[in-house]
């Protein structure tokens, strides 16, 4: 049998194909899909999952012109190929490849650069807002998950595109069984019935006619209506939404096409915001992913035939680290609870769920709460410690301000993935945490250099008083020459003093002050700079905030040359920090050159060629330090708007 997917270029080819090849093209998209994820990793169950619903999507509406808005887009991996993208699928999340997730660089089929969730029914509501303001007629479709729809920026927009009554249809693809999957034959019968065209018309025509009786029609017409959310209600799990003034369809099987085609066809004419529900599997078709989820959510690459793991690094990770010294600190303090926001097992906190099952609470994907709730349980005696992603934090800005920074609550927040993330791109990059966290009064933030320097300021953060972060990035501590490891090795941990940095090594001509894991760069750098006969002492910051105001006069007063270093946005940052310490003070003659990433978006990629395209490769490192000590004038304040 010919491949189908070698005849499609984009959906228009989709559409010149019968509805009976569809099964095949589905067939062919999850093949292609399990072959170049075991090969390159990525996200897995949930692309498997979406892939009949992807090609329903595309046959039915007449894409770009209808519009499709993704959430949590890991889900469009068959979208990506059946949009013009197949011949360069092979090179998804490889950096100069195909981002994981949608991107409005890549096609128009892709109206948003997206990678959080919950975002698609209000941006699409704003869109079916613009169509009618233009006066123009295409289908808005908002896809979301069931683990979006709970999340309280997804519950405003059902609110007011109930209230709008604008033409939408938002598709709940629900593959955690989070809502009730009442499949069978009187769903389906009862679906069809509400779906029809000739019940449609006969349901207006019959409340226009109850609402023109004197005195009783509006009871009639409420009465009736009352009736038919009694009977959709004990076979199907509406309800909620049709009191957000949406009307419910389904649940429909998402893996059926002939089905997904037949609602689609019969909701088009419908007017006014509708919500269908469709029910579909994570990792469909590929065996272990339907057993295991988790295990098959996002991979690294490995071998189809076993599902075993081909490329699993032995080094511990900050995430690994963390989850096995909370337990430890738990286990001595009875106060310890920890939070995240549907991400335990990528926060490090599954094993902390099962040993502590009372004191461990995952909100979903709602991080906002995450934060408040943090608050109360601080307020009310207990020592929260919330494990959120960099990126995935900047969503509850408001709650750190005013539920926790306000309050001078002790809350912990522990920001896994600070830093370049890599293959998962320009979404989850946690390049802006220093900036947006330093501007705010009575929190403390912290970086370790390396796993032991965290446990000690985890113990830190649980004697603080008031609010206090810890950055760290995605794996371990990064690799470095032997020299760098060495030395590193050799070092002791000098206890942990409030606002104050650590010594690394000793220096005359400069001085490199670094955050977190940045120190082994800073060092390397430093043994480059040895080579050209110039001396440089390294600092590791460990505190951003507050930093050693005690260390800082010291550096003014023996170097004419500091250098900071960040794996963090440089407007803003560490360095911009410490240049407006030392233009506060005013005297200061130091020459000062803050290192970070420029004011851009980073795409995806290797951690270690996204450094190489910031500068922040110890040899561009090393490059800018010589350059920079060749430079006269006053501290370098052009470097931050750069």
């Amino acid at each position: 049998m010919p491949a189908l997917l070698d005849q499609i270029q984009d959906p228009t080819d989709l559409r010149r194909l019968s509805a009976g090849q569809l099964p095949q093209v589905a067939q062919e998209l999850r093949e292609e899909i399990i072959r170049t994820v075991s090969q390159v990793g990525g996200h897995f169950g949930g692309p498997l999952g979406a892939i009949e619903l992807v090609v329903a999507l595309h046959y039915a509406f007449n894409t770009p012109i209808d519009k499709l808005v993704w959430d949590v887009g890991y889900q469009a991996y068959a979208h990506k190929i059946l949009t013009g993208r197949r011949d360069r699928f092979h090179t998804l999340r490889q950096f100069g490849g195909i981002s994981g997730f949608p991107h409005k660089d890549e096609s128009p089929y892709d109206l948003f650069t997206i990678g959080h969730g919950a975002t698609s029914i209000s941006t699409a509501l704003g869109l079916a807002n613009a169509r009618d303001l233009l006066g123009e007629s295409y289908k808005v479709v908002a896809i979301i998950g069931d683990g979006s729809i709970q999340a309280g920026m997804a519950l405003e927009a059902l609110n007011h595109a109930g209230y709008l009554k604008k033409d939408i249809l938002i598709i709940l693809n629900d593959n955690k069984m989070a809502i009730a999957p009442n499949v069978g034959a009187l769903t389906r019968s009862l679906n069809r019935i509400l779906t029809d065209p000739l019940y449609n018309r006969v349901r207006k025509e019959m409340e226009r006619r109850l609402a023109r009786i004197p005195r009783f029609g509006f009871r009639l017409v409420r009465a009736a209506k009352r009736i038919e959310e009694s009977l959709k209600n004990l076979l199907v799990p509406g309800i909620l939404f049709e009191e957000f003034g949406l009307r419910y369809f389904g649940p429909v099987d998402g893996h059926d096409i002939n089905a997904l085609l037949t609602t689609f066809q019969k909701l088009k004419p419908i007017k006014g915001p509708l919500l269908l529900h469709v029910l579909t599997t994570k990792g469909k078709g590929y065996p272990l992913a339907e057993q295991h989820p988790w295990k098959f959510h996002g991979v690294t690459p490995f071998e189809p035939l076993t599902g075993e793991f081909i490329k699993k690094s032995s080094q511990e990770t900050f995430t690994q680290r963390f989850g096995k010294t909370l337990i430890s600190l738990a286990k001595a303090d009875s106060k310890i609870v920890a939070i995240t926001a549907a991400m335990p097992d990528g926060t490090g906190l599954v094993e902390f769920s099962q040993t502590f099952p009372d004191r461990f609470y995952d909100v979903g994907m709602a991080e906002q709460h995450a934060v408040a709730l943090a608050a109360g349980l601080a307020k009310g005696g207990a020592k929260p410690v919330v494990a959120i992603y960099s990126t995935f934090l900047q969503r509850s800005y408001d709650q750190i301000i005013h539920d926790v920074c306000l309050q001078t609550l002790p809350v912990i927040f522990c920001m896994d993935r600070a830093g370049l993330v890599g293959e998962d791109g320009v979404t989850h990059h946690g390049v802006f945490d220093i900036s947006y966290l330093g501007a705010l009064p009575n929190i403390v933030l912290l970086a370790p250099r390396d796993l032991d320097e965290f446990d000690m300021m985890l113990q830190f953060a649980m004697n603080h008083k008031g609010p206090i972060a810890i950055r760290y990035p995605r794996g371990g501590i990064p690799a470095t020459p032997n020299s760098v490891t060495e030395l590193m090795g050799r070092l002791p941990h000098p206890p942990l003093q409030f606002g104050k940095a650590e010594w690394i090594r000793p220096g005359r001509d400069l001085a490199i002050i670094a955050a977190g894991t940045m120190t082994y760069t800073a060092l390397e750098a430093a043994f480059l700079l040895e080579r050209e006969s110039i001396d440089a002492a390294v600092i590791n910051a460990r505190f951003l905030k507050p930093f050693d105001s005690e260390l800082l006069d010291l550096l003014s007063s023996r170097y004419r040359y500091v250098v900071t270093l960040e794996e963090g946005s440089v407007r803003g940052g560490f360095g911009a920090a410490i240049l407006s310490t030392l233009r506060a003070k005013g005297n200061s003659p130091t020459h000062l050159l803050p290192l970070g990433l420029p004011d851009q978006f980073f795409q995806h990629g290797k951690r270690e060629l996204l450094l190489e395209q910031a500068e922040l490769s110890p040899q561009k490192v090393f490059t800018q330090i010589k350059q920079f000590l060749g430079q006269e004038g006053t501290i370098s304040w052009e470097r931050i708007a750069q």
